[in-house]
């Protein structure tokens, strides 16, 4: 892979990971519910768990959904529910005083499990590999679209938890923050429109 198709695989990876999806509209929510420190779990999950989606999608697990409609119906259905799921785990989440007691982010299992359901995360890694892939070298140019992730995502999603630990604050006010939280459950259930189509 030269030096300027990348560069372009870096744009492509850092646009991707930095826009609104299921997982940043989660580590904001986390950020204003746990802080900083306690969404790291779930920030490391994503990015290992995105890592490991695209290997398999690269080394053919893409092509065998793609040949099997039914298991594409499958995963769709259990996205759906799952990150309907999610949202009301979000919309019902107690305000910060009691979240210490009752409530818990996301680990890292959970979050790196969930890209294997995240509509988003398929579409990126799908992409990825169909774009940026060479024939001439699958297995290093399926490492390298890997490794472009892994250098963009952490840094990428910190933002959307950094984000929401400044608002903490702000949201500080238990009424506030069940309206943030109902609005990011929202958030996260419109991400589903593209998959629902």
């Amino acid at each position: 892979m030269s030096a300027d198709v990348f560069a372009a695989l870096l744009a492509y990876a850092f646009v991707t990971s930095v826009t609104p999806g299921p997982n940043n509209m989660m580590l904001m929510a986390s950020g204003v519910n746990f802080g900083f420190r306690r969404t790291i779990p779930h920030m490391l999950g994503i990015a290992v768990g995105f890592f490991v989606l695209l290997l398999a999608v690269g080394f053919g697990l893409g092509a065998l959904l793609h040949s099997i409609p039914a298991l594409q119906t499958v995963m769709r259905i259990a996205s759906v529910a799952y990150m309907l799921w999610l949202a009301w785990k979000i919309a019902t989440a107690k305000p910060a005083g009691e979240t210490e007691t009752t409530g818990r982010p996301m680990t890292f299992l959970q979050a790196a499990t969930f890209q294997w359901v995240n509509p988003k995360a398929w579409a990126m890694g799908l992409v990825a590999m169909g774009a940026y892939t060479d024939a001439q070298s699958p297995v290093l140019s399926v490492l390298l679209v890997g490794a472009a992730f892994v250098l963009v995502n952490f840094p990428s999603v910190s933002i959307w938890a950094g984000f929401g630990t400044a608002l903490r604050g702000v949201l500080s006010d238990p009424g506030r923050l069940r309206i943030f939280n109902l609005v990011m459950a929202l958030l996260l259930v419109a991400t589903l429109w593209p998959m629902l189509r």
